[in-house]
């Protein structure tokens, strides 16, 4: 069972920050085509469960990308905020908001059936196509 931490952050130009209280120490790599156009490469993310806390919530603006997830960005800098799923209210979020990250292990890597052949991580992960994520987690 991965631990759960607390963490703390905010965007680029701090109109947003954030608190996740128990975020997991994981973080994984997101390949699908989505996430990709979302930020030009992989997304590195921290499942950050549903106790998270926003100052600057005017800031944050929500685009429904699927019919089972939001993503957020601030309104002000662009940063990416969250991925939200709509069924459990889970939020996804970029590792890089985050003050520290000397605790967090980089593990598993998802929808790397999508993931462009130019790039290569050198850590041993856990690996699951896009097609292992849906019969796991649900979705389509």
């Amino acid at each position: 069972m991965p631990e759960t931490i607390t963490l703390n952050g905010a965007c680029l130009c701090g109109s947003v920050t954030i608190s996740a209280s128990k975020a997991s120490d994981k973080v994984g790599a997101c390949h699908c085509d989505m996430c990709r156009k979302w930020g030009g490469g992989p997304l590195m993310a921290i499942d950050c469960g549903t106790e998270v806390s926003f100052s600057g919530e005017e800031n944050i603006n929500q685009f429904q990308s699927s019919e089972w997830a939001q993503r957020g960005f601030c309104k002000t800098c662009g940063s990416h905020l969250f991925y939200k799923l709509s069924q459990t209210g889970q939020y996804i979020m970029p590792t890089g908001l985050f003050d520290e990250k000397s605790q967090l292990i980089f593990d598993h890597q998802v929808f790397i059936d999508e993931k462009p052949s130019y790039y290569e991580f050198a850590n041993k992960t856990d690996d699951m196509t896009g097609e292992e994520v849906f019969a796991k987690f649900g979705g389509s």
